[in-house]
């Protein structure tokens, strides 16, 4: 499988697409002036206390006030807590630091925060809807290999990492370079990494920690302590590997970004970063945007005429899924349910991921009678998340056919407006009334008739409008002929907008009355001039 990573900079946000043999599977979009983002961390203050759900709203500085479960305190919050206050209570000395007890698991948050108090916290989840950021008090710092904890006194090796030996050395590593009171959590990628490495990546972490207190330190209330790495940096982190066949920039400042993180971590594969300089758009060119166009509306259609259709409530996404044209006559009923099915599966898995939905999603599969064809498609669907880097749940499928999913929602879902202003309305949804169309073709007409001496054309409008003229025993069609002495045919046709409408001579030639006057009025003045 060629992967490949397609980067979209334009003036006010960046657009990053995965591509797995040309075909679009994650969308990316980072708006420049975006705050609030997931690993931001900020010093916040205390604005209610909520003990009915045990958790307390938090001002950050975001219109919309953040919050914070007891649960996602963290088990050393007294530690960090006053690790905090003796900052902020005396900024020129260094703290003396002590390790406190955990708080108790199933404690009460007014035992541990008051209104008005002053706390560091990191965002975990960004503002959804009407809701504001959801926050922890578990301070990380993410790289790329590791993550670091502050407080912590752990090393933990990720579960992916199979091999006994291997994990053994990652641990024992990794607790010969980490600073005392500072944990860390080993990542996938880190397996088979070097000691220098591993080293080198602990210290810029540690910097930032650094940086974090530092600024702290010269904090005046609620305020920014630590921004996440840039949108592009944070993606590459996480989804980088050296099967990455090309990185596609065409922006200079954002290639030399790129180049520069991909020459730290990965530096024999630097030359994959590739500056694109053609004339089409990046994603023109990549053909993305016409991907964009066909897979973010609500119907999408992915084998055969069967397609699915995708809707947002406000508690959770439902996803129906529909064979439309797609039967086979040599085919039984259980057949064909399985075979659309286990397609739409693969579509549904891509859509999760590209749409970054999450949340409770009901999909409502084609009804099948037998056990083992149902248990196939749930396994196939498990299958086919594995590779999903967000956290999620998938339910067998219930005896009517749905099959529930929860995925972590972490940011709002990826929204791409697939439609184009409509001609007739300009994007209103409303287009002018009947009667006014009605009004402006016999303006022309009494043109044409009075001031131009022709009483022989067509009238071409859409079904429409044809349907409101023929409309009647005394249609205004009818009283036209009647008024104007006319031989005129009204033609109905699909090509015409609502509020659109020709005029055409026997031979089919178009007659504009209007210029045709103008004309008219225009000789007469020459005339005029000539007998003067």
């Amino acid at each position: 499988m060629t992967k490949e990573l397609v980067i979209n900079a334009e003036k006010d946000q960046i657009s990053i697409a995965l591509l797995e043999d040309g075909s679009l599977v994650e969308l990316h979009k980072d708006t420049l002036t975006h705050s609030f983002a997931v690993g931001n961390i900020y010093l916040g203050r205390v604005k209610k206390i909520m003990p009915g759900l045990n958790a307390a709203f938090v001002d950050i500085g975001c219109e919309k006030e953040a919050f914070i479960h007891y649960h996602d305190l963290g088990s050393q919050f007294q530690t960090l807590n006053n690790y905090v206050s003796q900052i902020l209570n005396d900024r020129r000395h260094e703290p003396k630091f002590k390790r406190q007890p955990d708080i108790d698991k199933d404690g009460n948050i007014s035992s541990v925060l008051q209104q008005g108090q002053f706390i560091m916290v990191q965002i975990v989840k960004e503002p959804i809807s009407t809701k504001g950021p959801r926050l922890t008090g578990e301070i990380s710092i993410a790289g790329r290999n590791m993550v670091l904890l502050p407080f912590g006194d752990k090393v933990s090796v990720s579960q992916k990492i199979k091999q006994g030996e291997e994990r053994t050395r990652l641990r024992k590593l990794v607790q010969s370079i980490r600073t005392p009171n500072f944990g860390v959590i080993v990542r996938t990628v880190a397996e088979g990494k070097r000691v220098a490495e591993l080293d080198g990546e602990l210290k810029t972490m540690m910097k930032r920690w650094e940086k974090t207190i530092a600024e702290l330190r010269k904090s005046k209330g609620i305020s920014l302590l630590l921004e996440e790495s840039g949108r592009t940096v944070s993606i590459l982190r996480d989804l980088f590997n050296p099967e990455f066949a090309a990185i596609h920039v065409n922006d200079y400042a954002v290639f030399d970004e790129v180049q520069s993180y991909v020459e730290m971590i990965a530096p024999e594969v630097k030359d994959i970063v590739k500056m694109y300089r053609g004339e089409l758009s990046i994603f023109d060119h990549f053909a993305i945007t016409k991907q964009m166009k066909s897979l973010f509306g609500r119907t999408v259609s992915f084998k055969r005429g069967a397609y699915l259709i995708l809707d947002q409530a406000e508690a959770m996404h439902v996803i129906d899924v529909n064979s439309g044209t797609r039967t086979r006559s040599n085919q039984t009923q259980e057949e064909n349910a399985i075979e659309v099915n286990m397609a739409a599966a693969a579509e549904i898995a891509r859509q999760l991921r590209l749409r970054d939905i999450g949340g409770i999603v009901v999909i409502d599969f084609i009804d099948m009678s037998e056990a083992a064809n149902r248990q196939k498609l749930f396994e196939l669907m498990v299958s086919l998340m594995s590779t999903d880097r967000a956290k999620h749940n998938i339910l067998p499928l219930s005896k009517f056919g749905l099959m529930q999913i929860t995925r972590q929602r972490v940011r709002p879902a990826m929204v791409v407006d697939t439609t184009e202003k409509c001609p007739t309305c300009n994007g209103t949804g409303h287009a002018g009334p009947s009667i006014l169309v009605i009004d402006k073709i016999e303006e022309k007409i009494e043109m044409l008739v009075k001031t131009l001496n022709i009483k022989k054309f067509d009238v071409i409008v859409h079904p429409f409008i044809y349907a409101y003229m023929k409309r009647g025993l005394l249609s205004p069609w009818m009283r036209w002929r009647m008024k104007y002495s006319l031989s005129m045919k009204l033609v109905s046709s699909d090509e015409s907008g609502l509020v659109e409408y020709r005029f055409v001579d026997a031979s089919g030639d178009t007659i504009d009355p209007v210029a045709m006057c103008n004309l008219l009025d225009s000789e007469r003045l020459v005339k005029a001039d000539m007998y003067k």
